[in-house]
């Protein structure tokens, strides 16, 4: 994955996000409502011809991002650990 920033204000980051499908990008903003954005949304222009971009609003939009991707790494983790323990069984 590659980001750009197209856009890093006080209240709205907005970013490109090359190579990135919508099963990502519906897990990201998910969780960024989850980390208390005020808006968290994805648009992709055209299938084909353009990449996506993720706009997140919140009073700390770069927090609000680095707190949602805490959250997926804690319940990837949690995943992990019930995963494991449900094959021992």
């Amino acid at each position: 994955m590659e980001l750009k920033v197209l856009e890093n204000t006080e209240k709205k980051l907005k970013l490109e996000l090359t190579g990135e499908t919508h099963t990502f990008l519906n897990l990201i903003t998910e969780y960024a409502w989850l980390a208390k954005a005020s808006q968290a949304l994805y648009t992709i222009k055209h299938p084909y011809l353009s990449q996506p971009q993720l706009s997140i609003i919140s009073n700390n939009p770069r927090k609000t991002l680095s707190d949602a991707a805490q959250i997926i790494i804690d319940r990837t983790d949690e995943f992990g650990k019930n995963f494991e323990r449900a094959l021992k069984k």
